[in-house]
């Protein structure tokens, strides 16, 4: 049986992967494993107050560049190779069971530049 999650800690990032459209799966709702159609979502946008974001430091004051709390006060260091946008986003697994047609979301995304069901 193909595994998503087998996918999850490799180190590149594959160019196209290729997924199965229907995978057997638990569904929580019926309580046991039925056939799933797998969809791909559009990763949103975090949300702005989270518990580390930066809006919610600067709201609470943090991030006015006193000490070590000066660090979002900073601007964003260009010269390190690791600066810029990443080449591909996170993936949003859905899955729909067949039975009962409610969707659930899959475990942590995976990194791919583009999915492809077959």
């Amino acid at each position: 049986m193909f595994s998503i999650e087998m996918f999850l800690n490799q180190q590149q990032i594959p160019k196209n992967m290729k997924l199965p459209k229907t995978v057997r799966r638990y569904c929580p709702y019926c309580k046991k494993h039925t056939e799933h159609k797998v969809m791909l979502n559009k990763r949103k946008n975090p949300r702005s107050m989270t518990y580390g974001s930066k809006l919610r430091a600067k709201r609470r004051g943090s991030a006015r560049g006193i000490g070590n709390r000066g660090r979002y006060s900073k601007p964003a260091i260009t010269k390190f190779k690791m600066t810029g946008k990443k080449a591909s986003k996170k993936t949003d697994m859905r899955y729909e069971c067949r039975e009962c047609k409610k969707q659930h979301m899959g475990s942590k995304g995976f990194r791919a530049k583009r999915i492809e069901f077959k």
